[in-house]
């Protein structure tokens, strides 16, 4: 994926190279001019008007040459920012893609957290890897063999004091880097803990204050940042080392250098003047050398932690969907016939089948209801449906034609699902609404809206449909938000239209009402009803009976009370319980 990005913006990264070299020659260069100033300074033969002038004339090459490195310095960190930015960019938006591809059982293998800090922290660190890359690492080849040629080229004499830098600072940095490393590899991990803590208190406040587990959760979080911060100290202590090792190190070669040098003086007057013009060159050129190193060191210490964030995106990027749609097929309307045909699902890592060998027919435009206790796989069948999972054994069939056969587009448009949970996005009220159909005209979110009994309360909201949902709608009732849901359930006017206890939040008038809407103006559509309470599905034109994860009974209210016992004990516990 970063290759394919960088090739996308193949010219931006050529550019940014070209203007890296130039740069780093550049810099090679300034000391040289340094060197021939410093060496007429030293010379006996000129006079002083030549001394002038030829001093003139290398300050004003000196001039020319820092501003054309200023000039592609310039260039340089702008356009790796650029291409950083841009390869953030596709890296974050092809990882967001694939994540959308994902079906339930991806999205609970990686856990939604997870997946968030991929997407977010992991893109930012693989965006910082790229901006060092272009900027600095692209840089130091040309530093270091280049210094390390010229400084030896300038003294040659002390040709082995510059190897002599290289293999301490090298052995330092190695030292160091391999001593930080595990550190940064601890990093991503706390992080996804960290902010899966941070997200599951956020998210169940209500549960937490109700509670009164603020305490543990503050120790929670604090032992996972204790941890944070014990990896990030040890990498700050050794940091704290590494630049007075490498400045001793530095210092000494220097130091050396000096003191041979001076010895000429008294050894080799003409060397002396030789070697005189060109020490401070040979001396800057060393710190080149140096840093050069060191900031080798430092991006493979960086390149380690956005490494394992390269590992860990492409590790998204590869995972296949759990379930594939057929490409080749066209979207379709289909009758609202369903049919489980012998089907058994078992959810991933579970030992145990959820659901077990379960067949049953259901005609087109009939109402039929789902009961059973909790935890019977009610939930578990009618996730079946649109296939939000797809049957370990068996086949699911819409309008005679097996799921597994039908595009997603034909999925969409002939099934609704409103689920257990009812979750509004932040946005507008139509926004929400029209997520069940996009191209919802203001009278079909109005009569959707009536059938669910929502438009009460939505046209006292100022704005009306375009009122303002706050994140996870927040700024609406239990009972509101399941209103609103099933609004944007049944605005495509649907062939099968699932409701998995959508109702439970409702007054019996409101549930009441809502069912005599549904019975009334979607005729046609086939209505599966998810409920915990009998009196929800009393009026189905079939019910089905789940028991520890099998079909134990099917049929109407009055044939299952009268020979169906699960039905019964189910029914006689709800009685006692009105009563």
């Amino acid at each position: 994926m970063i290759f394919k990005s960088i090739m996308k913006h193949k010219w931006v990264a050529i550019f940014s190279i070209i203007s890296t070299f130039i740069y780093a020659g550049v810099q090679l260069y300034q000391p040289q001019i340094m060197k021939h100033i410093m060496t007429v300074m030293s010379s006996t033969t000129y006079s002083r008007h030549q001394m002038s002038d030829k001093i003139q004339g290398y300050g004003i090459e000196l001039l020319i040459v820092a501003g054309i490195g200023i000039l592609f310095a310039i260039f340089s960190t702008l356009s790796a920012a650029r291409i950083a930015q841009e390869i953030g960019a596709d890296v974050r938006e092809a990882t967001y893609k694939k994540i959308n591809t994902f079906s339930y059982e991806n999205v609970e293998q990686f856990n939604a957290g997870n997946l968030v800090v991929r997407m977010t922290n992991d893109v930012t660190q693989v965006q910082n890897l790229m901006m060092m890359i272009f900027q600095i690492l692209m840089r130091i080849p040309v530093l270091l063999i280049g210094a390390v040629v010229l400084s030896i080229t300038t003294l040659p004499r002390l040709w082995w004091i510059t190897v002599l830098l290289i293999i301490l600072i090298v052995l330092v940095t190695a030292v160091l880097m391999g001593r930080m490393g595990p550190h940064f590899m601890a990093f991503q991990k706390l992080m996804d803990r960290i902010n899966a803590i941070a997200k599951q208190n956020l998210r169940g406040s209500r549960v937490v204050k109700s509670f009164v587990q603020e305490k543990n959760q503050i120790t929670e979080f604090d032992k996972t940042s204790d941890e944070l911060y014990d990896h990030n100290w040890a990498v700050g202590k050794l940091f704290s080392a590494m630049i007075p090792l490498f400045t001793i190190i530095a210092q000494g070669a220097i130091w050396l250098a000096i003191y041979i040098v001076s010895t000429f003086v008294t050894d080799s007057p003409k060397i002396a003047q030789d070697s005189i013009g060109g020490i401070a060159t040979f001396m800057t050129y060393m710190g080149m050398i140096m840093f050069a190193i060191i900031m080798g060191g430092m991006i493979s210490m960086f390149a380690s932690r956005g490494m394992v964030s390269i590992g860990r995106i492409n590790e998204v990027l590869k995972t296949d969907p759990a379930m594939s749609f057929d490409e080749n097929a066209k979207d379709e309307e289909l009758t609202g016939s369903v049919k489980f045909d012998h089907v058994s699902f078992s959810y991933p890592n579970d030992e145990e089948a959820t659901l077990k060998d379960i067949s049953f027919e259901i005609s087109s435009g009939q109402m039929v209801g789902i009961v059973g206790a909790t935890g019977a796989g009610k939930s578990t069948l009618a996730q079946l449906i649109p296939r939000l999972f797809d049957p370990t054994e068996g086949t699911v069939s819409i309008g005679g034609k097996d799921l597994k056969t039908v595009s997603r587009g034909t999925l969409k448009q002939n099934i609704s699902i409103v689920l257990q949970k009812a979750i509004l996005f932040s946005g507008t009220i139509a926004g929400n609404i029209k997520q069940g159909k996009a191209d919802a005209t203001d009278d079909e979110m109005t009569r959707a809206a009536q059938i669910a009994q929502a438009a009460e309360f939505i046209e006292t909201k100022d704005g009306q449909y375009e009122a303002e949902v706050e994140e996870r709608g927040n700024n609406f009732s239990g009972g509101q938000k399941q209103r609103m849901s099933i609004t944007r359930g049944v605005v495509k006017n649907p062939n099968v239209l699932i409701l998995d206890d959508s109702t439970s939040a409702l007054d019996a008038k409101s549930e009441k009402l809502v069912q005599e809407a549904l019975d009334k103006e979607l005729k046609n559509t086939t209505t599966i009803i998810i409920a915990q309470k009998i009196s929800s599905v009393v009026h189905a034109d079939n019910i089905l009976v789940l028991d520890q994860g099998k079909l134990v009974g099917q049929g109407t209210h009055h044939e299952l009370v009268a020979s169906n016992k699960i039905y019964q004990e189910i029914y006689e516990t709800q009685k006692a319980q009105e009563d």
